[in-house]
């Protein structure tokens, strides 16, 4: 009934907001864009307007990426996005905390639920497991957000897709560089050069990253470097190098907080933080080439190949043997070939694909004790591997002149194996493997009411197994080591319907209800003395409400809406250990109904903007993020408070001289200094849940090009 009621009052105010821009439209000329052909690639795998499709997407351009915009988290677009809540731990230790629709929520550090791709080469591993630091944003030309029942013909974990994509070089030799300076010790520094010689186009981007940190021990270094190379061989084939790297040494984490220390002190470090000096050490670097080739008029093929190593040193607040330091090396790699056809059935437009993915990725995982922020004695040693071999079809039919079907269908298929190589008269040999398979079929249907108003639905399943850090303990006691070999993947059937309107090519509105039903939702059963083991719960409930609206009122306002309404809940009764640090069974009751954790059940973003249209090229606007409160736990016995914040930013651009051109940038983030948890870390052990973040701080930002 709430959500019932919701809709109709967001519903109600679509229709107020429409209705406004269209007697705007006619009282006065308006800038006259194009919203309906925004191209997308992610839903389909081939250039297509959203408009047209039965997918909830949302394409974000350069101006979006970058306009008075720092350029560091992938937060910063993906959050404007209906049904992505995109938190910036203040921890650049953990990376980003990402979910769409509720999946990846759990996530205590980097990205599970939601696959990750730049540039076609997945930074999410066979596991499930992803990060999101190595983005550059700086030389992305857009990033797609795809979410619902689609996503899961991207294999395991496809609670949702977020794809970045890297803009091609200029045709003439360019050259850029860019300087940020803000609050907390946070400076940006960047270069880039592209340009086009004979049949290569390239664009390479350098950026250094660092800030002290809004609290204490929170300093971070971030180098990172992105390329691109494209080299048309004939009119039918093209190669394209895409290689990126990131290093982070000596990355402080100040860990969360419990709620007495963060009405105490939000700026301090969580407990044992600076004693047993927690921090990490990071470095990734991945290479991909993609060869596109167009056999006849009809068909077509793509071949990607792709590398990458991923080295992790991470000193943890524990003083327990073997378990204090995590020293991680992986490397990775995969496959994926697809053959396009695009034909006609019935004398109707015809696009059929087949393709067959592999990924692979090996890890060597060791574990000392940390002494003072010192790694000391083994207590752990292990081999890891995980790969998937997934064939996939998707095809889509025109089949009459108002109607399209879509549909498409995997087979997921991963394998986990360990070999152990710490065995002693106390630790067993705890080598194993599992395998896990699921077929993933999905189907969509758009039916176009009008040239300016399409309605859609589809419906499909999708699969999240476990990752090897959930995998990792079945058991916190030191009589029962061993992966948890038990744990089932999570299953999902989904459900979604929606439309799409553009109104005098001034307003466009999007709006979904989507409902997504899991079986062996995976859970923390217990998270105590370094150790997070896992079960699964019967079933989770996700369902809710998305609305998308952007206008221009007038050739220089415009305005951007999003608003989610997401009811996330357990649907069964369960029994877990919390976050008690001598619970050895489950003795806590989880009731029906109470609200998946990290989760909030409405968030909003919006945004006003002015653009002078002028040869100054100034542009200013006001952001607003208002988040309904978090609960901490599965229990609900703590929860994070709603908040509303204010940015603001201005930028001016265009001016010349000698060849060069420059732009300046000046941005206020929580305008109104108030002070809000920017994000919790769900079911952590000793009630550290909480991740306060900045009051109102400052960047000014300065980038001259030629």
């Amino acid at each position: 009934m709430k959500l019932r009621n919701s809709v109709h009052r967001i519903a109600g105010a679509t229709t107020a907001l429409v209705i406004g821009a269209q007697a705007q439209a006619q009282s006065q000329p308006v800038l006259e864009v194009n919203l309906r052909d925004t191209v997308v690639v992610t839903a389909t795998r081939v250039e297509q307007s959203s408009f047209d499709l039965p997918v909830s997407i949302e394409a974000f351009d350069q101006n979006t990426i970058r306009d008075g915009q720092q350029q560091v988290n992938l937060s910063e677009t993906v959050g404007r996005s209906p049904g992505v809540v995109a938190n910036t731990r203040q921890n650049y230790a953990q990376d980003l905390q990402i979910s769409i629709r509720g999946f990846g929520a759990r996530s205590t550090f980097g990205i599970r639920g939601v696959r990750l791709y730049s540039d076609g080469v997945p930074l999410t591993m066979p596991d499930g497991s992803g990060q999101a630091a190595n983005v550059d944003l700086s030389s992305a030309q857009r990033v797609e957000v795809m979410r619902g029942p689609f996503s899961a013909l991207y294999g395991n974990s496809s609670g949702g897709v977020i794809s970045v994509f890297t803009e091609d070089g200029p045709k003439d030799f360019g050259v850029s560089t860019s300087l940020w300076t803000g609050s907390y010790g946070t400076n940006r520094l960047g270069a880039k050069v592209g340009g086009e010689a004979g049949k290569v186009n390239y664009v390479f981007d350098v950026d250094r990253f660092d800030t002290d940190g809004f609290r204490d021990h929170s300093a971070t270094t971030r180098d990172t470097f992105n390329g691109k190379v494209r080299w048309d061989l004939s009119d039918r084939s093209h190669l394209t190098f895409t290689a990126n790297y990131l290093t982070q040494p000596d990355t402080q984490d100040p860990l969360g907080l419990t709620l007495a220390q963060l009405n105490a002190d939000r700026n301090q470090a969580g407990n044992a933080a600076i004693a047993q000096n927690t921090r990490k050490d990071i470095g990734n670097s991945q290479t991909g080439v993609v060869f596109e080739h167009q056999l006849s008029a009809t068909d077509s093929i793509r071949l990607l190949g792709y590398y990458g190593t991923r080295d992790v040193t991470q000193w943890l607040a524990l003083t327990f043997a073997g378990r204090g330091v995590v020293d991680l090396s992986r490397d990775f790699s995969g496959e994926d070939f697809r053959w396009t056809r695009q034909t006609t059935a019935g004398g109707r437009p015809l696009i059929f694909s087949a393709g067959l993915n592999y990924d692979v990725m090996n890890e060597g995982r060791k574990g000392f004790t940390n002494t003072a922020g010192v790694s000391g004695a083994l207590g752990r040693d292990e081999s890891n591997k995980v790969q998937n071999l997934d064939p996939y079809a998707q095809v889509q039919w025109d089949f009459a002149a108002r109607w399209a079907l879509h549909a498409g269908v995997r087979r997921s298929h991963v394998e986990f194996t360990t070999d152990d190589h710490f065995i002693t008269a106390t630790n067993g040999n705890d080598s194993g493997a599992v395998t896990y398979s699921k077929t993933l079929p999905v189907l969509g249907l758009v039916a176009s009411i009008s040239p300016r108003v399409n309605v859609y639905a589809n419906v499909g399943r999708g699969f999240e197994t476990p990752t090897f850090a959930e995998l990792a303990y079945r058991s916190v006691s030191g009589t029962s080591t061993g992966f948890n070999f038990g744990l089932r993947p999570a299953q999902t059937s989904n459900s979604e319907v929606g439309v799409k309107a553009v109104i005098n090519d001034k307003t466009r509105v999007t709006a979904a209800l989507f409902h997504t039903s899991t079986q062996d939702e995976i859970v923390t059963l217990v998270n105590q003395g370094g150790r997070s083991v896992f079960q699964n719960v019967d079933h989770t409930l996700r369902q809710g409400f998305e609305l998308s609206y952007d206008t221009h009122f007038t050739q220089n306002l415009s305005a951007d809406l999003s608003y989610t309404s997401l009811r996330a809940e357990f649907a069964n009764n369960f029994l877990t250990c919390g976050t008690s640090t001598t619970c050895t069974a489950p003795n806590l009751a989880v009731p029906n109904g109470n609200r998946i954790p990290g989760v909030p059940k409405q968030f909003v973003f919006g945004e006003i903007a002015w653009n002078s249209h002028k040869p100054s090229g100034f542009v200013t606007a006001f952001e607003m993020h208002k988040t309904d409160k978090i609960y901490t736990t599965d229990l609900n016995d703590e929860a994070a408070p709603a908040y509303t914040l204010f940015n603001w930013r201005a930028s001016l651009a265009q001016q010349k001289q000698g060849g060069w051109s420059f732009r300046e940038f000046v941005r206020i983030e929580n305008v109104l200094d108030r002070k809000y948890v920017g994000s919790v870390i769900v079911n952590a052990s000793n009630g550290q849940y909480y991740e306060p973040a900045p009051e109102r701080a400052f960047v000014l930002g300065f980038t001259a090009q030629r």
